[in-house]
């Protein structure tokens, strides 16, 4: 496989791992409609008529908000990787991408250090740096 070859298939695979956070990053939506109901007081009435204080409502809000944010951040982050690899520019937001979606398990660790590798080669820098000079 030439350079050209070891660059396609990261970059596909970069939308798909892309796709699959931010699939993921959709699980805290639970934990937001629960910190919802919490707030709006759909616990009281049961058999404690007290339901759980308004701030923890809050607290499953914001932490469900970040937790969605961040992800989608991340998810969006790693599909403009696979854009850039296809184009062969960016050198280094692929090379940071990479290492972050090391932590991204299991998934995500493949896929970085794959990448990693391919984009180490001399070959592959003058690629970027070719497309650079255009």
């Amino acid at each position: 496989m030439n350079d050209e070859e070891q660059l396609r298939l990261p970059s596909i695979f970069h939308y798909i791992v892309g796709g699959l956070a931010a699939l993921f990053s959709c699980i805290p939506i639970i934990h937001l409609s629960i910190g919802i109901a919490i707030v709006l007081g759909a616990f009281e009435g049961g058999r404690c008529s007290d339901g759980p204080p308004a701030f923890i409502g809050y607290i499953f809000i914001v932490v469900a908000l970040i937790c969605i944010a961040c992800g989608w951040a991340f998810a969006i982050c790693l599909i403009a990787a696979g854009r850039c690899l296809a184009r062969k520019r960016c050198y280094i937001f692929c090379l940071v991408m990479a290492a972050i979606a090391c932590v991204f398990v299991p998934f995500g660790t493949v896929l970085g250090v794959f990448t990693i590798i391919v984009l180490m080669r001399p070959s592959v820098k003058e690629l970027f740096a070719a497309t650079k000079s255009q």
